[in-house]
């Protein structure tokens, strides 16, 4: 698992030899495909990483925010596996459709995402006085 990062790259090199335009239409799916592995291994794990990235700022969770950052992570894994399969589809969809989604409106998402997130935390903190 440690090198599949590393095998994906690799894979994307030969396939830019061969075939050097359509490649580059498959590098979002790869990487959309990897941060939700990251993302999915996680949750098998006894943090998963977005408990990782709440304990750089606070070094002391309280349980309610362990629970939440779980949760938070399946919905994160949930958005990265649809923000996969669509890019796989705009794979083969136009130029224009392709560029518009995977250049634009993914990254919209995400940071609707954050946001939306960034505000139930205020409330979930406030609700339990953390």
């Amino acid at each position: 698992m440690r090198f599949f990062p590393f095998i994906f790259t690799i894979c994307l090199f030969i396939l830019f030899y061969f075939k050097r335009i359509f490649v580059i239409r498959l590098y979002p799916p790869v990487m959309n495909f990897t941060i939700f592995l990251i993302f999915f291994s996680s949750l098998f794990t006894k943090e998963t990483i977005i408990q990782k990235f709440a304990k750089m700022w606070s070094k002391n969770l309280h349980p309610l925010e362990l629970a939440y950052t779980r949760k938070l992570t399946y919905i994160w894994c949930i958005f990265l596996l649809l923000n996969f399969i669509i890019s796989v589809i705009t794979v083969f969809l136009s130029d224009k459709i392709w560029m518009f989604y995977n250049c634009f409106f993914s990254y919209f998402l995400i940071g609707t995402i954050f946001i939306i997130e960034y505000i139930v935390r205020i409330f979930f903190r406030k609700r339990h006085n953390l």
